[in-house]
């Protein structure tokens, strides 16, 4: 195997856990019973907080997985036409 094989493999699989880490990370579309419970309590500030940290997830596991669709592409193409 040359170099660039173990480059992508490493950027893959780092690519990988990070996206794994920030998906887990978000909050979860249903609101359970403690949802309910805890939503009355928040404040109009803490509630907007909330919403940009999310946004901001949201937008960074989009640009994640765009970027990892683009690095296996890539590889792949390496891979087919130069070996």
């Amino acid at each position: 195997m040359l170099w660039y094989h173990y480059l992508f493999g490493a950027v893959l699989i780092i690519a990988s856990i990070i996206i794994v880490a920030v998906v887990l990370l978000q909050e979860g579309r249903s609101q359970n019973l403690s949802g309910a419970i805890a939503g009355g309590a928040e404040t109009f500030l803490g509630k907007s907080k909330g919403r940009t940290i999310e946004a901001k997830l949201e937008k960074l596991t989009k640009w994640l997985i765009i970027g990892f669709f683009v690095v296996v592409l890539a590889a792949f193409l390496i891979f087919l036409f130069i070996g």
